[in-house]
């Protein structure tokens, strides 16, 4: 008798934290969660807000890598939500689970409707978000839940950008993983909520176009836009992880702001 899998146990941060994650349906978290939670790079306790957290890989690397960091996973997917709280209770990750909770919200509610469901304004230190940035036609699939998480809407940034504006402290940090296409929307969406916008490309070999963005922006700030070097991930015609990304990949490293 042939039995079906459908979910998988993955291990990160080379085993310091595990995910619960669906297979074949939904979305799998890999290297761009690791490395959107690179970009906190807090030295004092913080509290962080991962808004469509999935399964919970980009904030439960945050936990992992710093241990005074508070982290809430914010899904509107029942059914992912449920995959970041067995994440959250696995016996692999006991270390950190008393530091990580799990909020089954909408990122896109407002006022009332958005305090109320326990994302109160000026309450989170750090907000990162890996929004869905594929455009619709891009890559068609039959799975409703995996299209949602990858496909953007109009207005996508908009409203995540604003709700993460609410909820941030003033001076807050803002990160975010998107690809390069994105940045108009996204610095539109800054607007006067967020300044000191720092954007990194990320090339997958020398000689190679961009194929992500890495960016960070700062509640209230009013400083200048900053493009940082780029980031390479592969060595000239190899796979193999240049040594920073591989650090940053692995949770052995942070990617600070200039």
């Amino acid at each position: 008798m042939t039995t079906t899998v459908t979910e998988t146990i993955d291990s990160f941060h080379r085993g310091r934290f595990h995910l619960v994650q669906p297979l074949g349906q939904g979305h799998r978290s890999g290297m761009d969660a690791m490395l959107l939670a690179s970009l906190v790079a807090a030295v004092k306790p913080c509290r962080v807000a991962d808004l469509g957290a999935g399964a919970g890989a980009a904030g439960m690397a945050v936990a992992s890598r710093l241990e005074d960091a508070t982290v809430l996973l914010v899904e509107r997917s029942p059914l992912m939500a449920e995959f970041a709280r067995r994440s959250i209770a696995l016996a692999e990750n006991q270390a950190l689970s008393a530091r990580v909770s799990m909020l089954e919200a909408d990122v896109g509610l407002i006022g009332r409707a958005r305090v109320s469901a326990g994302l109160r304004d000026d309450s989170f230190d750090h907000v990162i978000m890996n929004p869905p940035f594929n455009d619709g036609s891009d890559r068609k699939t039959p799975d409703a839940l995996k299209a949602e998480a990858h496909a953007m809407v109009d207005g996508l940034f908009e409203t995540w950008i604003r709700t993460a504006g609410a909820i941030l402290k003033p001076g807050g940090q803002m990160s975010l993983i998107a690809r390069p296409e994105s940045i108009v929307d996204i610095i539109a969406a800054c607007g006067r909520r967020f300044g000191g916008i720092e954007i990194t490309p990320l090339h997958p070999r020398p000689g190679e176009n961009a194929v992500r963005i890495l960016l960070t922006a700062i509640k209230q700030s009013r400083a200048r836009l900053v493009l940082r070097a780029p980031l390479t991930m592969h060595e000239t015609e190899s796979h193999k992880f240049s040594a920073f990304v591989d650090d940053l990949n692995n949770g052995r490293a942070a990617y600070r702001r200039k």
